[in-house]
């Protein structure tokens, strides 16, 4: 059975939010910074400060899909409650 992730990183260089979803959140985060995701590319480097876990990708996609909704004070709020 396959688990997924929706995750939010911050760029360390001007503090923006990437949120996405993978099934290895390890092997994704070092594409990230490995400069192999053109969205994030300029942008490193980057910090995982969040993420959940689900077992579908249809449940994972339509938290992505709310996440990137959200402002950066509810994300900021979402993080805090994380840590």
């Amino acid at each position: 059975m396959t688990t997924y992730y929706v995750y939010l990183l911050r760029s360390v260089k001007d503090g923006r939010f990437y949120t996405g979803y993978t099934a290895n959140l390890r092997n994704r985060l070092a594409q990230h910074n490995g400069g192999r995701v053109r969205s994030t590319k300029r942008r490193r480097p980057l910090e995982l400060v969040y993420w959940e876990s689900f077992e579908t990708r249809a449940e994972v996609m339509r938290r992505e899909k709310k996440l990137k909704a959200f402002g950066r004070a509810q994300k900021e709020k979402l993080i805090e409650r994380f840590k």
